[in-house]
């Protein structure tokens, strides 16, 4: 670990053999290239030109040049998102998420949302547990088709989760083949967006893991994450989902609408690892369209210091 001081600022660079493990605040952060970050450049080898690739030059300069590298592509990545929020209308740029963990934290049953011999079933939480500075945005159901959705989180880079309910989906898949090539994960949310305590087991299963069947022959991938409707869920639910294939069940820890945010916690306020929820509405149920609730979502979150990170990298 590294002090480099800039500024009057001190900012931290961790270097590992051959890996660059994280750069606290890289943009600007001071870290250089050459000897370990301390500021110094690297010399070539013998023989090697001054005129070689940025590949080949990260390759000679060792752990040192990686992190050079990955500095100088953060330092883009910003830029990029700073030129966007101007052109979608956000006063502040999105923070840019930490680099996601080498091993996911271990995600258990909030307290209070526990079932009867659940311990063997998918877990059930608002919160991821992590120290980052991080939240995660969901969107639920597939109503609202709104191109214009997928242009601005593409431009900001803004990374966020779909659960997806057939009965919306099915008047344009392509819609959310669109969402998935732009990187966006597809979840379950149901074939027919039920109340799931008052159904059978057998019921259950149909809605379920009938949507597990449509996504994997829709797009390819068989879900490990599914949110009940409306959050609601009993101990069938559970083995349910366990039997076709899901392995954790996010709720949501504060929910996000074009003109205001609403909190499930006491103080009404974002925590590390908080998921996000909101839905995929237009101006016909909402007042505003999904890009205002996504200026409202960044708003709120880049105020408090928080980045938007990808549920599926922590869970």
């Amino acid at each position: 670990m590294q002090l480099v001081r800039q500024k009057g600022k001190v900012r931290a660079c961790r270097v590992g053999v051959g890996v660059v493990a994280l750069v606290v605040a890289a943009v600007g952060s001071g870290c250089a290239a050459g000897d370990g970050g301390a500021g110094r450049p690297a010399k070539s080898a013998p023989g090697q030109s001054a005129q070689q690739g940025p590949e080949a030059r990260e390759q000679a300069a060792g752990p040192a040049g990686a992190l050079s590298a990955y500095v100088e592509k953060v330092k883009r990545a910003q830029a990029a998102r700073a030129a966007a929020a101007k052109k979608w209308g956000l006063k502040q740029t999105p923070l840019a998420a930490p680099p996601p963990p080498a091993v996911k934290p271990r995600i258990t049953t909030r307290k209070g949302f526990e079932v009867d011999g659940g311990k063997e079933l998918p877990p059930v939480f608002t919160t991821v547990p992590t120290k980052e500075k991080v939240v995660f945005l969901t969107i639920d159901d597939g109503a609202e088709k709104d191109p214009e959705l997928l242009r601005m989180m593409s431009d900001l880079r803004i990374p966020y989760s779909a659960f997806l309910s057939d009965y919306v989906i099915d008047d344009d898949y392509g819609y959310f083949e669109k969402m998935r090539d732009r990187g966006v994960s597809l979840h379950n949310h149901t074939l027919n967006h039920r109340y799931l305590p008052g159904l059978s087991y057998s019921a259950q299963k149909r809605e379920i893991c009938g949507q597990q069947d449509k996504l994997q022959k829709r797009y390819g991938t068989r879900p490990k994450l599914f949110r009940p409707p409306y959050g609601n869920y009993n101990k069938d639910t559970l083995r349910v989902a366990k039997s076709c294939g899901i392995e954790a069940v996010p709720l949501w820890a504060s929910e996000a609408f074009p003109d205001h945010m609403e909190w499930r916690e006491w103080d009404r306020d974002l925590h590390p690892g908080d998921i996000i929820l909101t839905h995929f509405r237009g101006r016909g149920e909402w007042k505003g369209t999904m890009p205002d609730m996504i200026r409202r979502v960044m708003k709120t979150v880049t105020a408090k210091g928080y980045a938007v990170a990808k549920l599926e990298d922590y869970v």
